[in-house]
Order: structure tokens, then sequence, then C-alpha cells
């Protein structure tokens, strides 16, 4: 019978212990010979560096970890690996470096830390020796098992660290690290629903512990919870009212909510206050760009990446604009940047994203699809985005949301109105909707909304190794908690509103819920922002998104999402007749008054001549569209994609012909 492969590579990690390196490496060859996951590709190459290094096989660990780094750049333990190397062979820069790169990537790694130390005062950098030595105290500190949960979560194993952290909480109920550790997995695993029930527990329990309060205030930041966010970062600055971090958050919160002057203000004196300003320039940028002041954003990026060399996400951000032009000199600087390996992964796909878009502006199509498939390779490595499990995720849509469950259900939910939910694919035209119905005086543009995905993952459950919970319990849940939830939703995105009595919740991957939120809103308005499906994929592929849509990062997993999405929207159609209205692009395009009609009717709405010029609307705007929706509508983007069309065949591939011919009629544009 054949070994699992957890058995085997536990037989090679005996092996090395026993120092039997060439049986080791031979099993290793072995594995390798035949099909294997990423992950234990990885692996093996670890353990091959590893034995090959204690064998003195320098030469042979250096090509281990080279393979290593090309399935996963952000491999900490191969670079800790390689600094092993250098230091071995007597090159202390290269070994610093290397040890530093492992450091960053998961800093809970107390053999690199204590390396450091001993190179840093070799080299006589006393202040970053006692920098390292206060981490290692740190580390040291912690009980054992939050340590190896830390190591476990920095090395992207979050189910083993998750599992690990509750273990160790079953027998210490209240201890406050354990629990924003557990916090933190819960982050990185997107459940934040359960990060944040933890940290404000933290927060209940330890209310001076200024650590963990700002963690609760960055969970806050960045599911949109802006009013809470406020709040806190008054609380921290109450006591400590020169900390400038506590400032910038205060910042954020305070644009989040609108109050754009006043964030912007904030953002603008702490320049001068902090040492490294880059990061400040760049939420300075945003937030000017989302009210529209584009010159002044243009500034800030530039001075982000003036203060930061090589500073990928200022470029990406002046890409982001989609109407800066790069000069000759910037695209140099950021193709010499973008081809250093000493660079950090996330720049080098923001700059591979932002050349793709210097040489598109150039209309150098091929060597900008080039630079965009390279960035898209990374961040795909970064995701792990499997298309099998959407595939999955929309088949139980299906087969448990029916018309007999609206029959049976369909009456219980909250009977509030108010909801306006536009969903759809990213970059189908849904902020031009959202910004044609924003300019309705009886209508609030809000932002994407996390609220409807946070509840549907709480309703999924939390056991990994059971199928999800959701959709399947729609059927089982109690009547009242239909009607507690739309309640819910509605007292939850209040802070987002202002005066209108509709409001709009852009965020497209609701489509996958609409079941939800009509059962829990019944009387909720769905507009679904349909966009040709080469047009929508391509744009969607060469756009690096903030979270939340890894499946752009694959031309051919685009086209399989798009496709389960079409599937689902049929399916919704048929469940729930007349319900959802379809907006398509290309039509919009065409008859841009008569859509709009059809919308504002659909959504019980008066005609106001307002509408019509939608881009003379002054609201703030965090999409990437926001400067393309401050113009009136035109057709110069409809059939762009057509200039990439030789290297898109995967894309095609993966939405199959019969699809394509359903929307052939709107290429003539």
């Amino acid at each position: 019978m054949t070994k699992p492969i957890g058995d085997k590579l536990r037989q090679i990690q005996q092996l090395i212990q026993q120092a039997s390196f060439n049986q080791a490496e031979a099993l290793v060859s072995e594995l390798l010979s035949t099909p294997q996951s990423s992950g234990n590709q990885q692996e093996l190459h670890y353990l091959s560096a590893v034995s090959q290094r204690y064998r003195g096989a320098k030469a042979e660990a250096h090509e281990s970890l080279r393979k290593l780094l090309h399935l996963n750049p952000q491999h900490a333990r191969a670079y800790q690996e390689q600094g092993y190397l250098y230091q071995s062979a007597g090159d202390n820069y290269a070994a610093t470096k290397a040890f530093y790169q492992a450091t960053r990537i998961n800093p809970a790694l107390l053999g690199s830390w204590k390396t450091l130390v001993t190179l840093y005062q070799g080299a006589g950098q006393r202040q970053a020796s006692e920098l390292a030595r206060q981490h290692i105290g740190k580390l040291e500190q912690l009980p054992r098992p939050l340590l190896g949960a830390t190591d476990l979560m920095y090395d992207g194993k979050l189910m083993q660290a998750e599992q690990l952290c509750r273990q160790f909480l079953l027998k210490h109920k209240h201890h406050v690290e354990a629990m924003c550790l557990l916090a933190e997995i819960g982050l990185r695993l997107k459940i934040y629903d359960d990060a944040e029930f933890l940290l404000e527990s933290c927060v209940e329990l330890a209310p001076d512990n200024v650590s963990a309060r700002t963690q609760y205030l960055n969970l806050l930041l960045r599911t949109g919870k802006y009013a809470k966010a406020e709040q806190q970062a008054r609380w921290l600055l109450e006591r400590e009212p020169d900390n400038s971090a506590h400032n910038i958050s205060l910042a954020a919160a305070l644009v989040g909510l609108g109050d754009n002057e006043q964030g912007i203000a904030l953002y603008q004196c702490e320049l001068d206050k902090v040492s490294q300003p880059a990061n400040v320039y760049l939420q300075l940028g945003h937030a000017q760009k989302a009210v529209g002041q584009f010159d002044a954003a243009v500034t800030s990026y530039q001075n982000a990446y003036q203060n930061k060399e090589g500073f990928g996400d200022a470029y990406w951000s002046l890409a982001n604009t989609k109407t800066y032009r790069f000069s000759d000199e910037e695209v140099r600087t950021m193709q010499l940047r973008a081809a250093d390996e000493q660079a950090s992964v996330e720049d080098r796909i923001h700059l591979y994203f932002s050349l793709g878009k210097a040489f598109e502006d150039k209309k150098e199509y091929q060597q900008a699809f080039e630079y965009y498939a390279s960035g898209n390779a990374l961040k795909q490595q970064q995701s792990g985005y499997d298309p099998d499990k959407t595939t999955q995720m929309v088949d139980a849509q299906i087969k448990h949301c029916t018309t007999e469950l609206f029959e049976k259900r369909g009456h219980l939910g909250a009977t509030h109105p108010d909801p306006i939910f536009i969903v759809g694919l990213p970059r189908a035209g849904s902020t031009l909707l959202e910004q044609i119905l924003a300019s309705h005086s009886q209508v609030d543009g809000t932002m994407e909304l996390h609220n409807i995905l946070g509840l549907a993952m709480r309703l999924r459950g939390r056991n990994a190794s059971q199928a999800p919970a959701y959709p399947a319990n729609l059927w089982e849940i109690k009547d009242e908690y239909f009607a507690r939830f739309g309640q819910q939703f509605i007292d939850n995105t209040r802070s987002y509103r202002g005066a209108a009595p509709f409001f709009i919740d852009k965020m497209p991957n609701n489509f996958l819920h609409i079941g939800l939120i009509k059962l829990i809103l019944p009387n909720a308005k769905i507009i679904d922002a349909r966009r040709h499906p080469m047009a929508c994929g391509f744009s969607g592929f060469k756009q690096l998104f903030g979270e939340g849509q890894d499946f752009s990062y694959s031309l051919e997993a685009m086209g399989r999402y798009y496709k389960d999405y079409v599937r689902l929207m049929a399916h919704w159609d048929k469940v729930l007749p007349g319900q959802i209205l379809r907006v398509q692009h290309e039509e919009l395009l065409e008859d841009t008054e008569g859509q709009i009609r059809r919308m504002l009717d659909f959504c019980g709405l008066p005609f106001e001549p307002g509408c019509l010029e939608f881009y003379r609307t002054k609201r703030s705007i965090k999409t990437p569209s926001s400067e393309q929706v401050r113009q009136p509508v035109n057709k110069r983007s409809a059939m762009h994609w057509r200039h990439f069309e030789p290297y898109l065949q995967p894309l095609k591939d993966a939405l199959g012909e019969p699809l394509l011919a359903e929307y052939r009629q709107f290429e003539q544009l």
C-alpha cells in the first residue's frame, strides 16, 4: 500500500535528522518525478535544500531554493536557508539581506532573528541589533503553543494555526494575546465577524491594552465600519495624543464616513511628523482621488514614490486613476525596480500592473500584455484561487435556493424597501450605475459593503472538515431569524447613508447571495450590471484589486467565473421572476436615457434630469472607475479588448463559443 504524501514528507525529515542525506534526496527526487500539488512541491524543494546544505552541496541547495522561490516568492524559510548558505560562504552582506527578507515575511522565525543579531553586531549596526533583540524578547515571552501558531500563520498554514490557537484558548479562556492572534488568523481567513467579536472582547477584557485596541481599530477600517473605527481612534488619541498612527487611522475613518475635508487635513498635518511619509502620501492621494481632486492626488502619489524607492503601490495608484500617463523616466524606473529580484513581491506585482498600463497607453499592446501577465502570475501564486470551489458554491445555491424555498420562506424578512443592490462582476459598469442612481435626490450612494458577505460566512459555519451549512440551512433556521438579519443589515449600514430614503450597496460578489438577500429583505431592489464577457474579463485581468477578486488573476479562471455567474443569474431569474433588473453596459452606452428611465422605473423612482448629468454629481467614489464616471458616457473603451485579442485565447476557451455568441450583437459599437 502506497504511503500518503504526508507520511513520506515525515520520512524525509527523519532521514535528514539521521544524516542520511542521499536517501532523503533520492526520495525527494522520486516524489518530484510524479505530479504533486504546488504546496507539496514547495515542501519537497525546501527539504532538498536543507539536506543539500547539511552535506555541503551549496550550489545544489541554491538551485533547489531557486525552484522553490519560483513556485512561491513569499516562502520565508527559503530565504532563511539562503541566509545560512551565504553565511557559511562568508558573504555576510548577502546573508543579512536574506535573513532580513525571511523575517519580513515571517516575523516569528526566531532562528533568523538570532542570526541577524550576530550579523548586525559584526557590522557595527547597534540600533538594528537592539531592535532585533527586542523582537526576540517579545517572541520568547509568548507561550510555546502561541509561538508555534504564529509561525504557522505566517507560513500560510492558517487552519493548523487556528486549531493550535483554539486548543490553547480552551485552557486559557481569556488570554488576550491568544485572542488577538486568533483574530489575526480569522482576518487572514476573511472571517471578519469572528475576528471582530474576538477583538471587541479583548478591548472589554483589557481596556488599556493599546495593541489589542489598535488591532481592533485596523480591522474596523478594513471592513468599512468607520463609525466604530472613529470611536476607537479618538479613544486612543485621548491617551496618546501625539501618536501619528492613531491620527492617520482617524483620518481614514473620517474619509470613510464622508468627512473628506477633515480627513485630508489630518493626513496633511501628519506628513511632517512621521519619519517615513510615503504611506501617508498614498492614503492622502486615495482620499483626494475619491473626492475628485485629481491633480492633488497625482502629486501625492508622486510624493509617495519619491519618499520610498520603488514603491509599487504609489505607481499603481497613478495607473489606477485610469487617466494618468507615465513619463519615460517613470517607465524606466519602474522597469529597473520590477526586474530587481531583491524588490518585495508586493512591489513587483504593483509595478508589473503599472507597466502594463504604461505600455497600453503607448499602444504597445504585446509588451503591455506581457507585463499584465507577469503581474497576474505573481498574484495568482499568492491567492491560490480554486475555480472548482466557486463552481461548487454556485451548484449549492442552485440546489437549495429553489422556487419552493421562496414560496415557503420569502415573506419572513424585514420589509424595508431602502436597499438597492448592484451586483455582477467587477469592471462591468456597476460604478456608473451607482453614480447615476446616486444622482437622484432620493438615493444615497455608499460603497461596496461587506455585510451580506459577512452574514453568508457566519451561516456557512466554522467546521472546515464538514460541508458548509449554508445555503442548505436556509430551509432550517428559525423563521424569526430572517427579519432579524434584515433589520441588522439596515441598522449596521445606517452610518454609511445620508438622509435619503434609499441607498445603494454595490458589492459585486453579492450575486452569489441574491437568495439570502431576498429572504432577509424581500422588498430590496437588485440590479445586475452585465458587460460583454471578453470586455469584462480582460478589464478584470488588467486590474489589480485590493482584495476579494482572486479569480481575476488568470484568464482561464476569469472565464470560468463569468460562466458560473451567468449560470447562477439565470437561476435567480427563474426562481425570482421579475425581481432582478439586468442592465447591459453596451445598451446603456447606446441608449443612456432609455436605460436610466428603465432603472428608475424598476426602483419606483420618478425621473430626475440630474440622473442624465450624473458626471456633475459631487460625491466620494473609491472604486477604480472614479474618474471615468465623472465624465459623460462614451464608447471609447467598449471594445478596447480587441487590441489584446491575440493573447486572450485562454479566456475565449474558458467562456466557450455558445456564451460568446450570445453577446456578439454588442461587438458593433
